[in-house]
């Protein structure tokens, strides 16, 4: 038996999420299928974490086990072939066994994308939220986060996770193409997580609560103490790292 990761790509527009669920329809279901049919045996892929119903992904990395001998070239090929128009796979290659697509990773790096003038092309992918907003301000608040450790006031409660510890990287707002971006780095992330400290962020760039309240915030420990979560059309996963991977 070897372990395979695939490296893919997905418009969650049209998805309830990355994770199998009933009666929804899932990033996971369509490439375990598409696997299944190349390699002509059941194929059940694990992922390097569940993204929620409408949020993207540029760069999410998945593993499966296989006996089947492939040509990885030909297996990107068909599955392209064979999965929907809003998914893609850009790589498959050979890992140690033990690797895990989730439990090896290392950090996860989010990008929220608002657009502050009405954009037709742009209504699934970025929250409109035409709003005057302090990107200073902004900023200075998400130097704050990255002296932080503990996200309870922005996950969602009783979703199983052990502990609430999160060690962010980088945060930072940055304007590209007349798109409001705001990029984090962290080694693991809470349900939710990224969605209501942007909806925080927004508050204090709309300058309804101060940059130091986020102290406060987080000293609580509590959700409602925190800002209304973002859409999840504006959210992408754009990088996961493994360190026996070369970048």
């Amino acid at each position: 038996m070897s372990r395979f990761f695939l490296e893919i790509q997905y418009n969650g527009t049209n998805y309830h999420g990355w994770q199998i669920q009933e009666n929804a329809h899932s990033v996971q279901a369509e490439i375990n299928k598409a696997l299944s049919i190349f390699l002509q045996e059941e194929i059940l892929v694990l992922g390097c974490g569940r993204t929620d119903t409408g949020v993207h992904a540029k760069h999410y990395v998945a593993h499966f086990d296989t006996e089947i001998l492939f040509e990885e070239n030909q297996l990107v090929y068909k599955l392209n072939s064979l999965l929907p128009k809003d998914i893609s796979c850009s790589s498959v290659f050979q890992v140690p066994d033990k690797k895990h697509a989730r439990y090896s990773a290392t950090s996860r790096t989010y990008e929220y994308w608002i657009i502050q003038h009405k954009n037709p092309f742009f209504t699934d992918s970025a929250y409109y939220l035409p709003s005057k907003l302090s990107i200073d301000l902004m900023n200075k608040a998400a130097d704050l986060l990255i002296q932080q450790t503990d996200f309870s006031s922005f996950s969602k409660s009783r979703t199983g996770t052990t502990t609430n510890i999160c060690e962010i990287s980088f945060a930072k707002w940055e304007m590209k193409n007349d798109v409001l971006i705001f990029t984090i780095t962290a080694n693991r992330f809470l349900r939710n997580m990224v969605r209501a400290i942007v909806g925080t962020l927004i508050e204090i760039g709309q300058e309804k609560i101060p940059v130091n309240s986020i102290h406060k915030i987080i000293a609580s420990k509590n959700r409602s103490s925190a800002g209304a979560s973002v859409p999840a059309h504006g959210l992408y996963l754009t990088e996961v790292n493994y360190p026996f991977l070369k970048k």
